[in-house]
């Protein structure tokens, strides 16, 4: 396991190189999910994921104030695993398959969830006493996924592929339409987060996205797109 201050080589015979923030941020995060893992989340202590991580108490406490601020900062890494960032040739191609290719729940969706709802359970019992982490919980990953998908629409409405006034609004709404209410997956029923039903629901609301988003719609498909596109 990496140390505090340590990595792989040495910039020189005998000194260390120093790991940066991001890179210990990333092998504590990495630890957090081990030590679930091993452990469930009664097992999960500041002191065992220092010691999974390789580091100190002081050095984890360094990076994360508390437990709290580390779990958000894991659901901001899920949350920006379900978003693929596209690269030139992919913004080339209609609206919906790039929403499709930036959005689109992938195969190995599922099993991501456990660690999540796991922690998301955690913080909202301590919501009440801290405002603070409610409010930080609530935007987790929210807010790049929507400014990700609202771009994609403010292309797609500069290229003409489709008319849309609020693009903000649009892209709330659609990945509210693709994400299934997380309350019965809460209180322990994870059927809807599985990978077949996941996809079923994104192809539907893609379809009933682009049937009724554009403004003065009379009924016909986005510039460009077929349905094959869509669904």
């Amino acid at each position: 396991m990496t140390t505090d201050n340590t990595g792989s080589g040495n910039a020189k015979a005998g000194r260390p190189i120093a790991l940066s923030q991001d890179a210990r941020r990333e092998i504590i995060l990495d630890a957090l999910d081990d030590v679930f893992t091993e452990a469930g989340l009664k097992g999960v202590s500041m002191a065992a994921i220092a010691r999974q991580a390789g580091m100190s108490k002081r050095t984890l406490y360094e990076i994360f104030s508390d437990r709290a601020a580390l779990f958000l900062a894991y659901l901001d890494r899920v949350s920006c695993e379900f978003v693929r960032p596209l690269d030139d040739e992919a913004k080339t191609k209609p609206l919906a398959v790039r929403l499709r290719l930036l959005i689109a729940p992938g195969p190995s969706a599922q099993a991501r969830f456990e660690l999540p709802l796991a922690i998301i359970r955690s913080l909202i019992v301590e919501a009440p006493e801290r405002p603070d982490v409610a409010r930080a919980l609530a935007q987790s990953g929210y807010a790049d996924t929507q400014n990700a998908v609202k771009a994609e629409l403010d292309r797609g409405v500069q290229r003409g592929e489709i008319r849309i006034s609020d693009t903000e609004t649009a892209a709330a709404m659609l990945l509210d339409m693709i994400r299934p209410c997380a309350v019965p997956a809460l209180l322990g029923e994870t059927k809807t987060l599985d990978s077949a039903i996941l996809t079923a629901r994104f192809d539907l609301a893609l379809k009933v996205f682009f049937g009724g988003i554009e403004d003065g719609d009379d009924g016909a498909l986005p510039l460009g797109h077929s349905d094959s596109d869509i669904g």
